[in-house]
C-alpha cells in the first residue's frame, strides 16, 4: 500500500552537470503533474511526466528541477544591429549639439553599450543533460515511493484496526437486532392493556404485528454484506495499488450503515449505527491518502 503525499530527492553530478530534481507529492483524486524546470528542458516536459506515471498513478505531483552547466561550450556573439546604428546616430547628434565636446565614440566603446553584443547558448538540452535529468528523475522516484510505501504501512495498520472496530460493532448490532422485535411486541401488549384496560387481547394479531415489524425493521442482509465488505477490505490491503478499489468499497460500507440507521427502531442499535458510521468516516479519510 502506498501513500498519495511524499518528498524524493535525486541528484547527478558529473562531467560539470550538477542537476537536482525534487519531487512533492499530495492527495488528488487523478495523477496530476506539475513540471517546473529551466527554459532548455521546455521540450523535454512530455518525457518527464511520462516517466512519473511509470511510478506513480493517483496524486499531485510537482516536480522541481535546477541545473548548474560548468561544462566549457562554444558560445556564440550576436551583434545587434539595429541598438549600434542607434547609439551611433545618438553620438552624432550629441556631436552636432555640442561641437566642442571631445568626440571619443569608437569601435571599442560600442561594443561596451548595454545590448549591442549579446551572447547566445543552445536553447535546448542536449544529450547529455537529458541523459543526467533522467538519472536524477529516476532516483526522486525511487526515494518518494520509499517514502509513500512507508506512510502507507501506517496507513494499513491504522485502516485494519479500524476494521476491528466495525466487525465488533457489527457483532454487538447482530446481538442486539433479535431483541428488538420482542420488545417492541412486549411495549406493544403493554400499551394496548393500557388502553383497553379489562379486555382481553388478541394475541394473533398481537403476534401479526410484532412480525410485520420484525420484517420492515429486518437489517440480517446489511450486516451479512458488512462482514463481506470487511473480509474484502482485508484482502484488498494486501495488494499494492488499493486506493480506488477501497474508495468504492468504503461508499458501500456507509451504504450498508446507513440502512441499518434508517431501519432502526432502537436506540441501543441506532447508538451502535451511529459509531459504526463514525468509524466508517474515520477509514474514508485515511482511504482519501492512498494511491
Amino acid at each position: 500500500m502506498l501513500s498519495m503525499t511524499g518528498y524524493g530527492r535525486g541528484e547527478y553530478k558529473k562531467g560539470g552537470i550538477e542537476l537536482t530534481v525534487e519531487i512533492k507529492t499530495v492527495n488528488n483524486r487523478y495523477l496530476d503533474v506539475n513540471v517546473k524546470a529551466p527554459r532548455i528542458f521546455t521540450a523535454c516536459e512530455d518525457v518527464i511526466r511520462s516517466i512519473v506515471r511509470e511510478k506513480l498513478t493517483r496524486g499531485h505531483a510537482d516536480v522541481f528541477i535546477s541545473l548548474s552547466d560548468k561544462r566549457e561550450k562554444q558560445r556564440t556573439l550576436y551583434l545587434d544591429e539595429g541598438t549600434a546604428a542607434a547609439y551611433s546616430d545618438a553620438a552624432r547628434k550629441i556631436k552636432t549639439l555640442f561641437p566642442d565636446a571631445q568626440n571619443d565614440f569608437s569601435v571599442t566603446n560600442i561594443l561596451r553599450y548595454p545590448d549591442v553584443i549579446r551572447t547566445e547558448e543552445t536553447s535546448a538540452a542536449d544529450e547529455e543533460c537529458i541523459s543526467a535529468l533522467k538519472v536524477a528523475l529516476e532516483a526522486a522516484l525511487d526515494k518518494l515511493n520509499a517514502m509513500r510505501l512507508k506512510e502507507g504501512a501506517k496507513l494499513e495498520a491504522d485502516m485494519l484496526s479500524r476494521m476491528k472496530t466495525i466487525e465488533k460493532l457489527v457483532a454487538d448490532i447482530e446481538t442486539r437486532a433479535p431483541l428488538v422485535a420482542e420488545g417492541y411486541r412486549i411495549k406493544l401488549e403493554a400499551k394496548i392493556k393500557k388502553i383497553l384496560e379489562n379486555v382481553e387481547v388478541d394475541e394473533g394479531r398481537l403476534l401479526t404485528e410484532a412480525a410485520l415489524f420484525a420484517d420492515k425493521s429486518n437489517i440480517d442482509e446489511e450486516l451479512t454484506r458488512l462482514h463481506s465488505h470487511v473480509s474484502q477490505f482485508r484482502e484488498i490491503c494486501k495488494e499494492t495499488l488499493v486506493g480506488r478499489k477501497l474508495d468504492f468499497l468504503v461508499q458501500e460500507f456507509n451504504r450498508e450503515s446507513n440502512t441499518i440507521c434508517s431501519k432502526s427502531n432502537d436506540l441501543e442499535v441506532t447508538r451502535l449505527g451511529l459509531a459504526l458510521k463514525n468509524e466508517i468516516e474515520k477509514v474514508r479519510e485515511q482511504v482519501q491518502n492512498v494511491e
